[in-house]
């Protein structure tokens, strides 16, 4: 119980670091420090990242953040592709899964690492702009493109958080950055709510499917990770950005690596 609450501390602690970058190590580290299968740990690590997200979501809210609309429109598509990605889990082997999920991780450390290095600006990433924003109100200007694009990104992170048991952060974030105008505050905020929603849908759909995660195990684990989460959002402001994205590209690389050594010897 007491590895359980760590290992949830630690992993709030840098959710709260990176806004909504944790997630992506929740499965890893119970399969590393609960010696857990990936189908095993997906369903508890999904409870956590959307039980933590929430909390997130709750302070968008308040600062009128959240493009709620897009987030519910992203959710309707994303959460019945839960259940294929949940499918597709059971159907591959355990090396596989592992060996992919760790060749994502080195995709998304990459990334951060690349984030680190260019400047913190609100948009600063070229790309095909698709879902546009009223500069008077900040909300979406609702046009088949937009409603396109964002049904893609749900669609896609549906998946991903079912075939893997991640919140869909890592995803959400830079395709907005990508396919929108959205300031970055909006974008991570909006990304939260994506996953709450997401990511309650995939934990319905998989004790639906049979799975019985572990009652004191998941319990203990997420209320660590939400204290955790807390812990980091109130440092976060103390440390550069860049320093925070390079120090996260670093872990994900560690672990990547470890899981990657792990796959081969399964």
């Amino acid at each position: 119980m007491t590895l359980v609450m760590v290992l949830g501390v630690l992993i709030g602690a840098v959710m709260g670091l990176t806004g909504a970058g944790g997630g992506i190590l929740a499965v890893p580290v119970l399969v590393a420090g609960m010696h857990w299968n990936m189908q095993q740990a997906a369903p508890v690590a999904l409870i956590a990242v959307a039980v933590g997200a929430a909390v997130g979501a709750i302070d968008g809210f308040k600062h009128r953040l959240v493009r709620y609309k897009a987030a519910i429109l992203m959710a309707i598509c994303g959460i019945p592709l839960t259940r294929l990605g949940q499918y597709w889990a059971h159907l591959l082997p355990q090396y596989l899964l592992m060996g992919g999920f760790s060749c994502l991780m080195l995709i998304v450390s990459w990334r951060f690492f690349q984030q680190s290095r260019r400047s913190n600006s609100a948009i600063d990433e070229e790309g095909l702009r698709l879902a546009l924003i009223n500069a008077d109100t900040g909300k979406f200007i609702w046009t088949p493109a937009a409603a396109t694009v964002l049904a893609a990104i749900g669609m896609l992170t549906g998946i991903m958080t079912g075939l893997l048991g991640v919140g869909g952060g890592f995803l959400i974030v830079p395709l907005m950055r990508r396919f929108t105008h959205l300031a970055v505050p909006g974008i991570v905020a909006t990304s939260l709510f994506v996953i709450t929603l997401v990511g309650s849908g995939g934990v319905v759909n998989s004790i639906l499917s049979g799975a019985k995660p572990p009652v004191f195990e998941t319990s203990a684990f997420v209320a660590a990770m939400v204290l955790g989460m807390l812990f980091g959002r109130r440092i976060s402001h103390r440390l550069h950005p860049a320093q925070i994205q390079r120090a996260f590209a670093a872990l994900l690389f560690c672990v990547a690596v470890y899981m990657l050594v792990k796959a081969t010897a399964a």
